[in-house]
Formats: structure tokens, C-alpha cells, sequence
């Protein structure tokens, strides 16, 4: 059976809870609105360096207990790009849909 790629609004519900449950277990105060402008590095962002690394090894998690695929997050790959793809919920969502993309072409 061939898992499906999800659509990026399923994906961004992935990121949304996920933040929504670090940020609640930071005890930071949470956001108005989550969405894919909401800043997670940098001067306007939601998290500090330990939650950012706490919510993509739970996203790892999520992604492969929901969706069936495994993958890492944080690597060369992911340091190396010009524009971080942690700076957003949507680059990061984005991020997401191109390894997901990648790993379900790989079969």
C-alpha cells in the first residue's frame, strides 16, 4: 500500500499542534494566531533554541507516526540552505511537504 503525500494544510495542522504544544510546555505565552507567518527563529519568534529543537524532534515523531515516513529534520542539508527553513510555520511546513515529497518518491 502507497501512503499519500499530505496537503500542505494537513501538514501545517502537524506544525500548528506541535508548536501549540511546545510553546505550552515552555510556559511562554501562546501567540494570538498561529499560522504560517508565525515566526519560530529570529527578533518576532514563538521559540527559544531549546523549544525550536524540541518541537522538530517532535514533529520527526509525529510525521512518522501519523504519515508512515521518517525523517530528520535537522541535518547539513537543512543548515546549509540560504534562507532557513525553521524561520516560519510556513517555510518549515514547506520543508516538510519536499522531504516528504522526496521519501514517498523514493518508495
Amino acid at each position: 500500500m502507497r501512503i499519500q503525500s499530505p496537503d500542505r494544510a494537513a501538514l501545517q495542522q502537524l506544525v500548528v499542534a506541535g508548536l501549540r504544544e511546545v510553546i505550552e510546555q515552555s510556559e511562554r505565552p501562546m501567540p494570538a494566531t498561529l499560522d504560517e507567518a508565525t515566526g519560530l527563529v529570529g527578533k518576532h519568534a514563538v521559540l527559544d533554541s531549546l523549544a525550536l529543537v524540541t518541537l522538530i524532534v517532535d514533529l520527526e515523531q509525529r510525521v512518522e507516526e501519523e504519515l508512515g515516513v521518517a525523517l530528520t529534520l535537522a541535518d547539513d542539508r537543512a543548515m546549509s540552505q540560504r534562507s532557513s527553513p525553521f524561520r516560519t510555520v510556513g517555510s518549515l511546513v514547506a520543508y516538510l511537504e519536499a522531504l516528504i515529497g522526496e521519501e514517498l518518491a523514493r518508495g
